[in-house]
């Protein structure tokens, strides 16, 4: 449907070029309507044109109707959009019912029913191949998603960010890129040393219960910012267990290394499972420790200063950032010879580049807004252009019962685990709603409304409709009614779907492919969730007021093609957002 109306707008601004004294034609945005009878497409080109033409963007939209209506038709007594020739009506030009304008310049399109059962053969023919497309053009994207400290366990927040880094690698791979999806892994220091502090506290606490001669009475006290919450515990019977109160020293410096090693490989192992149960796996794990090990943090400095972008000042060396567009220079060697975590940070970018990613998109919290141009100024400094560098922010997730607020979490003691949602609610429950929202938009999260088997839970109403069609199949089966095979679609009369609900879905599920390419280059896959509840929504509301399998065969083939059209772009939607596509619930 986009190419189309690409290609007929494109060959009608060509012909007024001249006339308008336009030197070249830059893109064509289309959009779908968000009324239904304002058109099933519609170009914007019109007030994009405005300003380069000077002319007012509804003048404009019709020079470019007159233009295509030319192209199209002959002049005709009676007007309109009919009559076109034999060539014409097989081509692209004579597949429009009406070319209207509306608002201040839109150019709404609507095709004739024809070219709708065209498109809908077509799709049962090529079935998942239809959607294939080649944007990315096997171009290297590399995300970097969820990254969490291996301090805790992942909470809610983590999960919201862990499904939509999830999802947009899926969109991207279906999309033609070459994507590669990383966990970087914070494991270097003062928040890891401030982990093994807190679980030395509590072994010494539990080893003073059971060894009482072997460790001193003021052993080791708990650290005043140390991370609380029952895991803590858990990780310092854990670690009693294969010490069993042989490690111990006066200064914590002297076992820190095995005790810090131990906590948080211990998170880092509860952190992958969790991950791994709800649907989410990494193409590479980076260690920040490594990338100190392997001298790549002093390394990527030294680049740095060999392009003159690192000076010195009061004792310290700082990055001049704001060069290209920080609010200030950022201190990455301190006065007493530390490491800042910048510093770190732009190792790990510079390591980025160099392994030859043509985009780099990071997801964080949104709490690292003010991060954001400090990474950009090194991306820029280092040589990729800003804006092949996108970070897509992940606004926080309340969790309510019944509406109302859900206090915090036992296990965790500050947040509420991800683990504590799957276990309530499933991982593809959970995903669902993580990506019915914007990710920059605060999201709500009901679990009572997520148990719901209803309408009002959105991951129910749609995989149920795929569960539906399902079942009409199997229904189909078992009545010997003689359904089609992917050979025999062009030979089932599909005009027999007339009535406006069946034309609606079809006009829905030809709207998939400009509805996926807007999610790939926005970087929104939540646009594939509001697609797929809508059109669920259509197929639910048609198969409640009409009969799918009926007395009249060629009538029932035909809408036994439509479901089949149905559940092929459902299962290609949930695979995206990384939801299962069950076929009985």
């Amino acid at each position: 449907m986009k190419q189309e109306v690409i290609n007929v707008v494109r060959n009608a601004i060509e012909s007024l070029q001249k006339q308008w004294g336009l030197e070249t034609i830059s893109d064509i945005e289309v959009e779908i309507p968000r009324n239904e009878t304002l058109g099933d497409v519609a170009a914007t080109v019109a007030m994009s044109l405005a300003k380069t033409l000077n002319k007012p963007p509804r003048k404009i939209a019709e020079d470019i109707v007159n233009a295509i209506k030319t192209m199209i038709i002959p002049p005709l007594a009676n007007g309109g959009l009919g009559g076109v020739t034999a060539e014409e009506g097989e081509g692209r030009l004579g597949i429009f019912e009406k070319i209207e304008i509306a608002g201040p310049g839109f150019i709404n399109f609507t095709f004739k029913k024809e070219y709708f059962y065209k498109n809908l053969e077509k799709l049962l023919e090529e079935e998942h191949s239809s959607f294939r497309t080649n944007i990315g053009q096997r171009r290297k994207v590399q995300v970097e998603f969820v990254s969490a400290n291996p301090t805790g366990p992942l909470h809610i927040g983590h999960g919201r960010g862990s499904a939509v880094g999830n999802a947009l690698s899926n969109l991207l791979q279906a999309a033609g890129f070459d994507v590669q999806r990383e966990y970087y892994i914070n494991d270097a220091g003062l928040q890891v040393k401030l982990l093994g502090q807190s679980v030395y506290a509590k072994y010494c606490e539990i080893c003073m219960d059971k060894y009482p001669y072997s460790i001193s009475k003021n052993a080791y006290p708990f650290p005043e910012d140390g991370y609380k919450g029952d895991y803590i515990y858990k990780l310092a019977e854990e670690l009693e267990k294969k010490y069993q109160g042989k490690l111990w020293a006066k200064d914590f410096d002297e076992i820190s290394r095995e005790v810090i090693d131990f906590s948080y490989q211990k998170m880092l192992e509860l952190i992958t499972k969790d991950l791994k149960d709800f649907g989410i796996a990494f193409d590479r794990w980076q260690s920040e420790k490594e990338l100190y090990e392997k001298g790549k943090v002093e390394s990527s400095l030294k680049t740095l200063s060999d392009k003159n972008f690192l000076y010195e000042k009061d004792g310290a060396m700082w990055v001049a950032s704001t060069r290209f567009g920080d609010d200030k220079d950022r201190v990455v060697v301190k006065k007493d010879g530390e490491y800042t975590y910048f510093a770190s940070d732009i190792a790990y970018h510079k390591d980025k580049l160099d392994r030859g990613f043509d985009t780099i998109i990071n997801i964080w919290g949104a709490d690292h807004h003010g991060y954001i141009p400090r990474i950009k100024s090194v991306i820029e400094a280092f040589g990729l252009p800003k804006e092949k560098f996108k970070v897509i922010l992940i606004q926080m997730v309340t969790l309510l019962r019944h509406g109302e607020p859900v206090q915090m979490s036992k296990r965790a003691g500050e947040f509420i685990t991800l683990r504590e949602v799957i276990d309530e609610v499933g991982a593809d429950t959970a995903k669902f709603i993580f990506l019915t929202r914007r990710a920059d938009s605060h999201l709500e999260f009901d679990i009572e409304v997520a148990k719901e088997q209803s309408a009002e839970n959105p991951v129910f109403y749609v995989q149920y409709a795929f569960a539906r069609i399902s079942s009409i199949f199997r229904q189909a089966i078992e009545k010997r009614v003689q359904g089609f095979e992917g050979s025999r679609v062009q030979e089932i009369d599909l005009s027999f779907l007339k009535e406006n609900e069946e034309i609606s879905i079809v006009k829905k599920l030809l709207q998939y492919p400009i509805v996926f390419e807007g999610a790939v280059l926005s970087f929104e896959p939540h646009r594939i969730t509001y697609y797929l509840q809508e059109l669920a929504r259509l197929f639910h509301s048609y198969y409640n007021k009409h009969r799918v399998i009926s007395e009249d065969k060629t009538l029932t083939a035909a809408r036994l093609c439509l479901c089949k059209a149905v559940q092929i772009v459902l299962e290609e939607g949930l695979k995206i957002l990384g939801v299962s596509a069950p076929e009985r619930m």
